[in-house]
């Protein structure tokens, strides 16, 4: 049953009262003690948005000891320096190349003092003591393994995208047919973002998300982190599958909760439908009984022709900003066997 306390969207912590102020450990003091967590922020021209990121996680994180690294992924807005000179307490990893959210993620960790890391989107605002909410969650439930919280758009709607289930020949039929789009409330037509559940209650997922992703080193060192070959989305599906696989149920909290605006560092539109696109394939010929694959590929191949078609008709009729959809739409269509092959 639904909570109310939970329905509505946090505000930000006052940062006058230092209630909720997260305390950043500093490992070159001699004799400090470890860190509670470690938080790993990879950015990507995404300046402004990291600084606020960043700005709420040390105001509202709530009181833990954590270990705050940026991975900045090669970018071209400023965004080291500007990191650098706002935030000292912040470490910071400036790379020459854009390495990806997996292997990013999996340099820092590599490296990690805490015994719990927190992979934390840039393009997010932190709620009060989500940070605190969430490691407590976690240590209270060890058999989750891997665990989330809730989301929030800017404009205080839910954002559902903190957590999904996985991809099924029912979940993909009921995309191409766009039953998810006209039932979203429905966990049968809706099933891989589990329609239905305002993500107000603790529950089992499949999937939690790589924008407010809690783990312990132990387990992310046995998985031995995130798969490379993910570049971008699917990484976060593909190491919670093999989690359940060493039977653990990742899971949510209502009592963690941010704000996340989703895909501000991919830029153009299509550009994301394509990776995203690439990494459905990918988990379905990785994960996929043989005799599914085939039809699983033809799956998605189908969704995006049929994004493509429906967005000829919207032209056709004369709906607003048609024109820009159908171009988006064509543009993944035309890069089709690029994103059939995965990764």
């Amino acid at each position: 049953m639904a909570n109310r306390q939970h329905n509505a969207a946090p505000k930000l912590a006052d940062r006058d009262s230092g209630e909720h102020t997260l305390r950043v450990w500093n490992g070159n003091v001699p004799g400090a003690p470890k860190p509670d967590i470690t938080i790993i922020i990879v950015s990507y021209n995404t300046k402004d948005l990291t600084l606020k990121c960043i700005e709420t996680l040390l105001t509202c994180g709530g009181d833990v000891l954590a270990e705050v690294i940026v991975y900045d992924n090669a970018s071209r807005d400023g965004s080291p320096d500007a990191i650098a000179q706002t935030f000292p307490q912040v470490q910071l990893i400036a790379s020459s190349e854009n390495a990806g959210f997996a292997m990013a993620n999996n340099i820092v960790a590599a490296e990690a003092n805490a015994p719990y890391l927190l992979l934390l989107n840039p393009d997010t605002e932190t709620y009060e003591d989500a940070i605190a909410n969430l490691l407590a969650f976690a240590m209270a439930n060890p058999g989750g393994g891997v665990y989330g919280g809730r989301t929030y758009f800017p404009n205080g709607d839910l954002n559902p995208f903190s957590c999904c289930n996985e991809i099924t020949m029912r979940s993909m039929a009921c995309r191409v047919l766009g039953l998810d789009k006209m039932f979203p409330a429905s966990e049968f037509c809706n099933s891989e973002q589990i329609g239905g559940w305002e993500r107000d209650t603790v529950r089992h997922v499949d999937i939690v998300i790589g924008c407010f992703f809690l783990i312990s080193k132990t387990l992310w060192d046995k998985l031995d982190g995130f798969d490379t070959k993910y570049f971008m989305y699917g990484e976060e599906a593909d190491l919670c599958h093999r989690a359940r696989k060493m039977g653990y149920r990742p899971m949510i909290t209502p009592d963690a909760r941010i704000m996340h605006l989703v895909g501000a560092s991919t830029g153009v539109r299509a550009d994301k439908i394509q990776l995203v696109a690439c990494a459905r394939v990918t988990l379905i010929r990785q994960y996929w009984p043989a005799w599914k694959v085939p039809i699983g590929v033809s799956l998605v191949r189908a969704w995006v022709a049929s994004r493509f078609a429906i967005s000829w008709v919207m032209v056709g009729i004369g709906r607003d900003g048609s024109s820009q959809l159908l171009d988006t739409w064509r543009m993944v269509w035309r890069e089709r066997k690029t994103w059939l092959r995965g990764y």
